[in-house]
């Protein structure tokens, strides 16, 4: 396994795709881009098999297993940003960092339309580098460069919901940051889905039952099985959990269009 995850990390650096799981599991997010952004989006949740990510008080850790959290750091490894929103910060207080395996630390970045997170989440304080992006009537004094602790914050236009989604991802490929890893929460991944703004999205499913709790996705109601979005996957273990590859090529829900 040493050796398969090495090749995977060569891809980085212009390496082929290996043979094997590997190459059929992470290969994808190094195809070319398909969005006119210059991205490669990689969207993931852990959920429950009757799919919940958190229970209704917000308890989340820790739905996946040893297996889902160490592909979670690979992902993390691959590419060059990971991407939550201001809803992880708040419950987890995440680092974000491949600790769990081989790889350089991606960019973090964290969404926070209204800058309401407190500059002492960890996130904001020490590791790899990190973004802070708010809407551009978010309060605060506008110096420049601003900073967050020491995250550095960006502003961008507001979107219909939140930010404006398309825009943050031209930013950061201007950065150079092009396979961008958003990894959660639920409604963050959701609004990606939901602008059309994901090219797969890996779903990890644990053998748990709630019957209560958060849903994984926060879509508009759909009226008919025709307004929701059918596609292929790809089925990999991960004990003791699965892991679903879904390919989504920036398509959206027809309850979104």
């Amino acid at each position: 396994m040493p050796a398969a995850w090495d090749a995977a990390l060569a891809m980085r650096d212009g390496g082929p795709v290996p043979s094997g799981e590997m190459g059929r599991l992470f290969g994808p997010l190094f195809a070319a881009p398909r969005g006119v952004d210059g991205c490669v989006v990689v969207g993931r949740l852990a959920q429950t098999l009757d799919g919940r990510i958190a229970t209704v008080s917000g308890s989340s850790q820790w739905i996946g297993g040893p297996g889902d959290i160490l592909h979670t750091h690979r992902l993390r490894a691959l590419c060059d940003a990971v991407l939550v929103g201001a809803g992880t910060v708040r419950a987890d207080d995440p680092r974000l960092t491949t600790r769990e395996c081989a790889g350089p630390n991606p960019v973090r970045v964290v969404l926070d339309p209204a800058w309401r997170l407190a500059a002492e989440y960890g996130i904001f304080r020490e590791g790899p580098p990190t973004l802070l992006v708010v809407a551009q009537d978010a309060p605060g004094a506008m110096p420049a460069p601003e900073r967050h602790g020491t995250a550095e914050v960006v502003r961008m236009p507001r979107g219909p919901d939140g930010l404006d989604l398309p825009a943050v991802l031209a930013m950061l490929a201007a950065r150079g940051l092009r396979r961008v890893f958003v990894e959660g929460g639920g409604v963050t991944v959701s609004r990606f889905l939901a602008a059309g703004c994901l090219d797969r999205l890996h779903v990890t499913v644990a053998p748990v039952l709630l019957g209560s709790g958060i849903p994984a996705f926060s879509l508009p109601e759909a009226a008919r099985i025709a307004d929701g979005l059918r596609f292929s996957w790809t089925v990999h273990e991960i004990s003791p959990d699965v892991l679903l590859d879904i390919a989504l090529d920036r398509a959206r829900p027809g309850v979104c269009a």
